[in-house]
């Protein structure tokens, strides 16, 4: 997938279950995939970890509209 198919305005994103601690969010296309090919090694490794950190210390993922900073 390209770029342009990631910028639809849309995130996955692993909220902390402990107050202090960091929350992640990922672009997702359409269907809600993420393209691991397309993050970079620092995102991929905090997405892989996002993933297997569910329900220890991240929140199962939620498919949010994106937040601008």
């Amino acid at each position: 997938m390209n770029a342009s198919s990631y910028s639809t305005g849309w995130e996955l994103r692993f909220d902390p279950l402990c107050d202090g601690h960091r929350g992640y969010a990922f672009p997702r296309d359409a269907a809600g995939h993420v393209d691991m090919d397309s993050l970079g090694g620092r995102a991929r490794h905090n997405y892989l970890y996002a993933r297997a950190m569910m329900g220890r210390e991240t929140a199962w993922p939620d498919v949010r509209p994106t937040q601008m900073h």
